[in-house]
């Protein structure tokens, strides 16, 4: 079977690096995307700040204590998606099957491409160099013959990485990786496979399909596919929005009933009136509370009716909130989502829109 020539794109800290290309004072130091007030978040974080910790999702308090000297800068979403439009406009010169992950990330299909350049590692250094010399911003490249591999390569030198994995390498390079390292495993999970003596690729690879499925669920075939170097996804060119949705970053964190109320209330307002503009409808309401400690939670409920009013909406989100344990447990922040679940059966993705006071000029 033919191989496929697969390149995933990963601009190099892409906000904060658009924002010391623009701003010369800024270059060398250490960078958050932001702001710093109590209840700021990091957006994005430059790799001068990123030698001390500094992460993106990250609270600005905690940043500012593991770097003292952290500069924060405030987002400017219209630039980043204006240079976004830019780097897809270069990978367009060689291929229209492009997947994008991000404004900063994407997959390109160049099995067969426009230019008729045989080797994909080529394309993807034609990429880079263009990007450096037409945007003066640094890209790191991976190239497979899956997505999954070719996430993985880019990931593996970056910053201004171009890391090929080889058919004939990919099951040796997948032994050694670290299990933190694969698609899909994040922290809870990772510690659930460490207690499973699972910590790199060869040992993922000896567990049985059954098991893995026994302890992971559907996610256990997925673990086990990729531990075999097997990932059949085609990089889908087009994107049909199967979900939207939408979320608050507290002021404050809350655990009072009546709070909580008045927060979701307004959200719910808000998700009703961008589903109005989206002409989006959908019957699968989803709940999601990241509470003080930033610990997260989701919960979700489906109804025969299309969910596009505020009277329906309302109700079962005050349902789902029921189930959520705040008064122990402030809450930080609230979203609210509605999607098809039949649409999504293939699609896992929720596109979340930021409504937190911290980044209101986005």
């Amino acid at each position: 079977m033919l191989k496929r020539k697969i390149i995933h794109i990963d601009m190099d800290a892409f906000y904060a690096s658009v924002e010391q290309r623009d701003n010369p004072e800024l270059r060398g130091k250490p960078v958050a995307v932001g702001h710093a007030e109590e209840r700021g978040v990091v957006a994005a974080a430059s790799y001068e700040a990123r030698k001390y910790g500094v992460r993106s999702a990250m609270s600005s308090i905690r940043a500012k204590k593991l770097c003292p000297n952290l500069i924060f800068v405030p987002g400017r979403m219209g630039t980043y998606k204006e240079i976004s439009r830019s780097i897809h406009s270069i990978f367009h010169d060689y291929t229209d099957i492009i997947e994008p992950l991000s404004l900063d990330e994407a997959f390109l299909d160049v099995t067969e491409n426009k230019k008729g350049i045989e080797l994909a590692v080529d394309i993807a250094r034609e990429i880079k160099t263009r990007i450096r010399q037409e945007l003066n911003l640094v890209a790191s490249a991976g190239i497979s013959y899956n997505k999954f591999l070719a996430k993985i390569a880019s990931d593996h030198r970056k910053p201004n990485g171009l890391c090929t994995i080889h058919p004939n390498q990919a099951l040796d390079f997948i032994a050694r990786l670290p299990i933190e390292s694969f698609w899909g495993v994040g922290p809870v999970t990772a510690k659930k496979m460490h207690s499973l003596g699972i910590h790199n690729g060869e040992l993922l690879r000896a567990c049985s399909p059954d098991m893995l499925n026994r302890h992971f669920g559907k996610a256990g075939k997925l673990y086990y596919d990729f531990s075999h170097g097997i990932d059949n996804r085609p990089v889908e060119a087009v994107h049909i929005r199967k979900s939207i949705g939408c979320e608050r970053t507290l002021e404050k964190d809350i655990s009072k009933q009546s709070s909580v109320i008045i927060e979701l209330y307004h959200v719910t307002k808000e998700l009703i009136a961008r589903l109005e503009r989206n002409e989006f409808t959908g019957n699968t309401l989803t709940l999601k509370i990241k509470f003080h400690d930033f610990n997260q939670i989701t919960r979700s409920i489906t109804q025969a009716q299309k969910l596009t009013s505020l009277e329906v909406v309302l109700p079962l989100a005050k349902k789902l909130l029921k189930e959520v344990d705040f008064e122990n447990h402030p809450i930080r922040l609230i979203g609210l989502s509605v999607s098809n679940p039949i649409e999504e059966q293939n699609d896992k993705t929720t596109i979340w829109e930021q409504l937190s006071f911290e980044f209101s000029d986005w």
